[in-house]
């Protein structure tokens, strides 16, 4: 039983460590920005499925469900909900596309800022490349298996509706596998992205509903 209590002790030990997040240097900073920069100067299309995590405190558990993710250099990118319900949202040019279950809509989101700076702000979350400090106060983390970029909106007019961005990196390839949108409540949506596919033909009529 001993040996058990104590095997037990370690196991959770260990476990502590791997999530355990420490600051970067200045200068694993800076090679972290130019791999994650070179990473997504060569990306042109992402295909990936995800799973959606939505957090509210007023609820025992979170909300979840699942879909695929097309993107498309430079505006492109179509979220596609899949399981519980079936529902659509497409970003294109200065259009909001929705299709829920079959019945479609249009909304223009060019004369609005603050739709514009959030589709600019997704777009960059999923290629990764975001690190525009004019914009947001960035910090930055690392643990054994990912790198960590927290981004807190200057702008008052993108705060008042996100408090806090979150991006996890895979240590391996400077890819975006996790984003995590966190609002002034602290209630968060929380997008796991997996596999992912890069720079495959996806013709632009996927984009249409």
């Amino acid at each position: 039983m001993r040996k058990l209590i104590t095997l037990i002790f370690i196991f959770g030990l260990l476990l502590s460590s791997v999530a355990q997040e420490k600051s970067m240097s200045k200068s694993e900073i800076q090679t972290f920005k130019e791999n994650v920069k070179a990473s997504a100067k060569s990306i042109t299309t992402i295909k990936s499925d995800f799973t959606q995590y939505k957090h509210l405190d007023i609820l025992s558990n979170d909300i979840e469900t699942n879909g695929h993710m097309v993107f498309k250099s430079p505006n492109l990118v179509k979220w596609q909900y899949t399981k519980p319900f079936s529902y659509s949202v497409i970003f294109k040019e200065d259009q909001l596309l929705i299709n829920d279950d079959g019945t479609k809509s249009n909304v223009d989101i060019g004369s609005s800022k603050l739709f514009k700076n959030l589709n600019e702000l997704i777009i960059s979350s999923i290629k990764g490349d975001m690190f525009i400090e004019n914009d947001f106060n960035i910090s930055y983390l690392k643990s054994n298996t990912y790198y960590k970029a927290t981004f807190i909106p200057k702008e008052k007019a993108i705060s008042n509706y996100i408090a806090q961005f979150e991006l996890l990196f895979d240590k391996t390839n400077a890819q975006v596998f996790e984003v995590k949108m966190i609002e002034p409540s602290q209630d968060y949506t929380r997008i796991v992205f997996k596999n992912r596919v890069l720079n495959t033909p996806v013709s632009n009529a996927v984009f249409t509903h």
